[in-house]
């Protein structure tokens, strides 16, 4: 693995930049004929963005590599990612004469489903890849060219995978898993894949398979096994309030890579990731979900100071470890801006539409 003095970024990440408008407070899914009205919307960058967006609020030098459109649309992206977020857009590219891929998501019952529109970008993907610590994928059965060189580059590559549409799951994509590092589906994504009835189940079928493999179950925590250390390790979920799971799986995955770099035993990994994944849900949009040092100080602080019963005390316990950590991290007092319901130029956005945290 390559060291932080031997590489310009810590992680670099490519794919597509969505628009995401997300409703949250929704009663019940929109039905034919009905109209459902929300309590809540936010606007934010989403898809690939979501990655980079969690990497960066965690302190890692970013890249991003997509597709821009010249719209309004790809326009609020572009600011918000480069200008607002600090992630280095340099091999990225602006398109003309292209809709900027959008998805609505409807936040309700503790999940969200998803309506998205896209075009594919009319230009060819660049075929300079940034020097990088980690990277960031998506699996696929036949790897992208990118994906091998980064990893010749030595990069440690970690993966999710999409939502199966044909609703196969074909195993074949997991031949994939060759070239990464680490693996991180949800459960049902790695259930399904592997053929397996639990998650602890494809967990370990999936350990076969690559050095470090994690299952996210939701609610209900993750559990991973890292060959490498020989861990293996389950952590419950935490006691938060869902108010938009969108982009949750990408926050957890910043986390364990932000983790991993960091050199973190997998307990601490494991549970450092499912703290993010939780703070993101929180609050709405999926990338300007994502906690920074300032949330995670916050949220541990008032762990530390509030009741203390039996539940809070194991938490205390379990995330021991943020204070040998936090101090190295002077951002952890300052904000990070949140999703809002209107589109603004950066410069313009008026009082009161981002929710700071500290």
């Amino acid at each position: 693995m390559l060291t932080q003095q031997e590489t310009p970024f810590d992680v670099h990440v490519r794919g597509t930049v969505f628009l995401d408008i997300v409703l949250t407070g929704l009663d019940s899914e929109p039905r034919l004929g009905t109209e459902v009205w929300t309590s809540g919307m936010g606007s934010c960058p989403g898809g690939i963005a979501n990655m980079a967006v969690a990497a960066s609020r965690l302190g890692l030098s970013t890249s991003l590599s997509a597709a821009f459109s010249t719209d309004a649309y790809g326009q609020f992206c572009w600011q918000t990612l480069g200008e607002q977020e600090g992630i280095d857009l340099s091999t990225s590219y602006r398109v003309a004469d292209w809709h900027s891929p959008l998805t609505v998501s409807l936040a309700y019952g503790g999940d969200r489903a998803m309506v998205t529109h896209e075009h594919p970008a009319p230009v060819d993907e660049p075929a300079e890849v940034p020097v990088s610590r980690a990277a960031l994928v998506h699996l696929a059965a036949v790897p992208q060219p990118w994906v091998l060189r980064a990893q010749a580059q030595g990069s440690l590559v970690f993966a999710d995978v999409g939502w199966d549409s044909s609703t196969q799951w074909n195993p074949d994509v997991l031949g994939g898993l060759e070239h990464c590092h680490a693996f991180l589906p949800n459960h049902v994504e790695a259930m399904r894949y592997t053929r397996a009835d639990s998650a602890a189940a494809a967990v370990a079928a999936l350990s076969e398979r690559v050095p470090v493999a994690v299952v996210t179950c939701g609610a209900d925590g993750a559990v991973a096994v890292d060959q490498v250390s020989g861990e293996s390790v389950q952590v419950p979920g935490l006691p938060m309030e869902a108010l938009d799971a969108t982009g949750a799986g990408d926050v957890f995955g910043a986390g364990f890579l932000t983790a991993t770099l960091g050199g973190w035993s997998l307990a601490q990994r494991l549970s450092f990731a499912n703290l993010c994944a939780g703070l993101s849900v929180q609050q709405f949009g999926g990338s300007l979900s994502a906690p920074g040092w300032g949330d995670i100080a916050d949220w541990w602080s008032h762990l530390r100071r509030g009741p203390r019963t039996s539940a809070t005390s194991q938490l205390v316990r379990q995330y021991g470890f943020l204070d040998d950590v936090l101090p190295a991290h002077p951002s952890a007092g300052s904000a990070v801006r949140r999703a809002s319901a209107t589109l603004s130029v950066l410069n313009d956005l008026p009082d009161g539409a981002t929710a700071p945290s500290r």
